[in-house]
């Protein structure tokens, strides 16, 4: 069994009088994908937020590595090896392919002010061992694309491996997705849920939150289901998939023909139909 890398006990986070995450328990292992799902609004990004130091829980705890870190600066976080995507890209449209993900190296750059104006032997020798970088991490996540044009020039699949590659040149222990299958087509999402096994099998732990159940059960080892911010089921991909918790939450419970079409989506909702959503 691999080393337990992320440790959440009993987070939580409000605002004013809403609980967005509510006593949240769960840990992730080393070169583990977990998916972190659950209707509009249930808190799953509140918790990455919580998790990423953007926000700052109310109660609880967050360990990484052996380390707390709950509460700590965003910048302190990823110092200690998590990276993150967002639900809206979050990139630099003027500047290119290659820039971008450049940009997402700074921590790991040595070189100081001096270094930068005068151009000095350090400075060349860290740029250069940048490029090599960035490049090495864009051939990874598959883009092929001339990558000193501009991102906005960019199709909109090819810009989320872009997002990824730079999360990935910081050379995270932990990366979290959130959403990276949105707005990407069914072959896009077929080379997302290869990139994400990939990843994994370099010993990076995956935590992705996502609404396509079909690229959820492929993809997972474990799912935390969550529901007006509480964790409602934590499970395989098979026990997630028949949970009765997981139906309702989804869908209700007072309705018959609610719960026949949660039957029939949980048995959809199998290994080799990435393109599958929940409907909510």
């Amino acid at each position: 069994m691999s080393t337990v890398l992320l440790d959440v006990k009993d987070m939580a986070v409000s605002f004013g009088g809403v609980r967005a995450v509510d006593g949240l328990t769960f840990s992730v292992r080393e070169g583990e994908v977990l998916a972190v799902i659950g209707p509009n609004g249930a808190g799953k990004t509140s918790a990455f937020n919580c998790i990423t130091g953007f926000y700052k829980p109310s109660a609880g705890s967050v360990t990484f590595a052996g380390t707390d870190i709950t509460g700590k600066r965003p910048a302190v976080i990823a110092a200690s090896g998590i990276a993150r995507t967002f639900q809206n890209l979050r990139l630099f449209g003027d500047m290119s392919v290659l820039d971008n993900v450049r940009a997402g190296m700074h921590v790991r750059i040595r070189q100081n002010f001096l270094d930068a104006i005068l151009h000095t032997p350090r400075y060349r020798r860290s740029e250069d061992a940048a490029t090599d970088e960035a490049e090495k991490w864009l051939d990874f996540v598959g883009m092929q694309y001339d990558r000193t044009i501009q991102i906005r020039n960019l199709p909109y699949g090819e810009q989320r491996r872009v997002e990824i590659a730079r999360a990935l040149a910081r050379e995270p222990r932990m990366l979290l997705l959130d959403e990276p299958a949105a707005g990407l087509n069914h072959g896009e999402k077929k080379r997302l849920l290869d990139l994400m096994q990939r990843i994994a099998g370099l010993g990076i732990a995956v935590v992705l939150i996502e609404h396509d159940m079909g690229l959820v059960m492929n993809v997972s080892e474990r799912i935390v289901v969550l529901s007006y911010g509480k964790e409602i089921a934590d499970g395989t991909p098979a026990q997630i998939r028949s949970n009765p918790a997981v139906i309702e939450a989804y869908l209700g419970a007072e309705d018959e023909d609610a719960h026949a079409e949660a039957e029939r989506i949980a048995a959809e909702a199998t290994p080799g139909d990435p393109e599958l959503e929940v409907r909510q």
